[in-house]
């Protein structure tokens, strides 16, 4: 199913970068992930990483998530367990199930995110100006800086905010961080 769901993020990579009209150097030059590296993710030769993703999506104006929904199933309201998709960062071993994937009909989405000890994942621009994140962490600490203002986050704890510019999710060496991420 894993390699299944690569195919399908490649598809959606392609799809994007036509519907905006960009060739591989354009997509290159305005998201800073090397032409080679981009013809690999549409060719499914490897698996994005969190960050490659959060560049594309920028570029794409768009959420990761809104980037990824494409890959998912037409809209229901109930989506059981089993039919959450999982993906995890091959280069962090961050690991997201969308819960409550993004749809035309609803606004809000809702994750479920594992961040490992020692791993730190850094999105340098926002897909949307404003966008709302809500985040509540079910274990674990996680320190995230939102637009230059750093939060320490640790079991039970709530943060919600709106997002401008850069943000980065960072774990220490002691401890992971699992979490829900709502996005609005």
């Amino acid at each position: 199913m894993e390699h299944n769901f690569d195919l399908k993020i490649a598809q959606r990579l392609k799809t994007l970068r036509a519907e905006h009209e960009l060739s591989l150097d354009q997509l290159a030059q305005k998201s800073g992930i090397s032409r080679a590296t981009l013809s690999r993710l549409e060719n499914a030769e490897v698996s994005p990483t969190a960050a490659a993703l959060g560049k594309l999506a920028a570029v794409y104006k768009i959420t990761m998530s809104k980037l990824m929904a494409g890959v998912e199933a037409e809209f229901a309201p109930l989506i059981t367990s089993q039919e959450q998709q999982l993906w995890q960062d091959p280069e962090t071993g961050f690991t997201r199930r969308m819960i409550s994937p993004p749809a035309d009909a609803l606004q809000a989405e809702m994750l479920e995110c594992f961040l490992p000890k020692a791993q730190r994942i850094i999105y340098p621009h926002t897909p949307k100006q404003g966008l709302e994140h809500h985040i509540y962490m079910l274990d674990g600490a996680l320190t995230l800086t939102a637009d230059g203002k750093k939060y320490n986050l640790e079991q039970g704890d709530s943060l919600r905010y709106r997002l401008f510019g850069a943000s980065e999710f960072a774990t220490s060496a002691k401890k992971p961080a699992k979490y829900i991420l709502t996005i609005i």
